[in-house]
């Protein structure tokens, strides 16, 4: 029997034909079950490939296997895997003398799954710009860092390291600073900024195509600062007087004089009102405002009575000068009378109550702690997992409280596209933990693995970065003996 070329010719192409080859990454995590935070879901058994910085597929686990090879495997055996968690607000600062230690807690953050921290402003605002193109670049080891640069304030503020403002002159002479500094936004504060002008820097800023974010002065209300444009409101305490029913006469009292601040404050803690506060709240969410309410520095400050944090096992993560600059704020606690510790007491939780109100408004919620100089055992990376475990404490639902430390900071610089997610095209920034942080918010605390801009940090490499700190205090506190 004759074979003809033409019965030869399929089966010679099938050995020509190359084999097929998976693409090539550089990390496959295996066998994770994805954490969908954007619609509170889970999806088992995925595998999530990352070449560079960028995620380039997710998929089942048993097809990704067979498309893709990668240099290092993380097998992820069912954890749950997360988009990496932002701290909305923190804090660098207590002078020169304090950099290194300053510096020394940009790890923590990397240890405790927070990839992302945006600084509100101390009085190093040089030095924070240069780490954050430090860390860009790959010269500095940290998480992604947007930075306010110098706040705006008024003349011979009680805060350091700021842009004062007396005038348009100086106002515009400091956003144009501002815009070579190429920060990230602006933040503006009240300790001696006129109302006058605190409206106008919102202004300004938004001029300038930079979002404002920052503390309102007591002459104004919290509708003028939203009127004229602020993108993010700092603390709770600001959203609780936006519910004050006489919010206006307050202001208006203070601002002529009429009345001082310790009779405003009385007025404004008697005032609340949960109709005056929804209306106020849903116009925060139609104007795109965002709230970071701050809740666990209120929260220590307020109960120092009960727990004065002598023996947290986190000093040993703090230098003695940052420690130093806890003082003020303890002693000035110390000093409360048996009434004034009662009412700080029911004004946290008063205040409190509002964080259930903004979430059911609709407004965007931004979990930030604080953390930093002055803010007394407010402990940078741990912080943001304590503040979590508040916002459900006070009425939020796990999921809730996962994106307001995954989502909406990338929501408030308009990077979803980027961040907040597990998907083709976002960054490779997540967090591998061993329980559901849908089910129980302090599942965010058990992390196994990080990976940060694509690097790898497994629980061995996060504890030797604690470590690296923990030897760098133990260190500056042997030298000062």
């Amino acid at each position: 029997m004759k074979t003809t070329l033409c019965a030869l010719v399929p089966a010679l192409l099938l050995l020509a034909a190359p084999a097929f080859s998976a693409e090539q990454a550089d990390l496959i995590i295996r066998h994770a079950t994805v954490v969908d935070v954007e619609h509170a879901r889970t999806l088992a058994d995925q595998s999530v490939v990352v070449r560079g910085a960028d995620i380039v597929a997710v998929g089942d686990d048993t097809v990704i296997a067979r498309q893709w090879s990668a240099t290092t495997k993380v097998e992820a055996k069912g954890r749950y895997l997360i988009p990496g968690l932002w701290d909305m607000h923190v804090h660098f600062g207590g002078g020169p003398a304090l950099i290194e230690e300053n510096k020394a807690l940009l790890p923590l953050y990397i240890a405790h799954g927070i990839t992302t921290i945006r600084d509100a402003s101390g009085d190093l605002p040089a030095q924070v710009l240069a780490w954050r193109g430090d860390i860009r670049d790959g010269r500095l080891a940290g998480p992604q860092l947007f930075t306010s640069g110098a706040k705006i304030e008024g003349i011979k503020p009680v805060w350091k390291g700021t842009l004062e403002v007396g005038s348009q002159a100086d106002l515009d002479a400091a956003l144009l600073r501002l815009k070579q500094d190429r920060v990230d936004f602006v933040k503006i504060t009240d300790s001696t900024l006129t109302p006058e002008l605190f409206l106008a820097a919102v202004r300004g800023a938004r001029a300038n195509g930079l979002r404002a974010s920052g503390h309102i002065p007591m002459a104004l209300t919290v509708q003028q600062a939203v009127d004229a444009g602020i993108s993010s409101i700092e603390h709770l305490d600001y959203a609780y007087k936006a519910g004050v029913k006489d919010e206006a006469a307050i202001a208006a009292d203070f601002a002529a004089g009429r009345i001082d601040r310790a009779e405003a404050n009385r007025r404004l803690d008697a005032g609340f009102d949960r109709d005056t506060a929804m209306a106020a709240y849903r116009g925060f969410a139609a104007k795109g405002v965002f709230v970071t309410p701050t809740l666990n520095g209120g929260r220590i400050l307020d109960f120092l009575d009960q727990d004065d944090h002598a023996n947290d096992p986190y000093l040993a993560y703090i230098g003695p000068k940052l420690q130093a600059t806890y003082a003020w704020r303890v002693e000035r606690a110390a000093k409360a009378t048996p009434a004034q510790v009662k009412a700080r007491h029911q004004e946290y939780h008063q205040v409190a109550a509002v964080l259930p109100m903004l979430q059911q408004a609709g407004v965007t919620i931004m979990a930030g702690t604080d953390a930093g100089f002055l803010n007394s055992f407010n402990y940078p990376g741990i912080g943001l997992h304590d503040e979590l475990s508040l916002f459900v404490e006070e009425g939020l639902t796990p999921a809730q409280a996962l994106s307001a430390a995954t989502r909406a900071g990338p929501a408030w610089f308009g990077t979803l596209d980027r961040y907040g997610g597990i998907a083709s095209g976002k960054a490779a920034d997540l967090v591998l933990l061993d329980n559901n942080p849908l089910q129980d918010i302090n599942a965010t605390r058990a992390i196994d693995t990080v990976v940060l801009r694509g690097q790898v940090y497994d629980r061995k490499a996060l504890d030797a970065l604690l470590e690296q700190t923990r030897a760098k205090v133990a260190a500056w506190r042997t030298a000062e003996g």
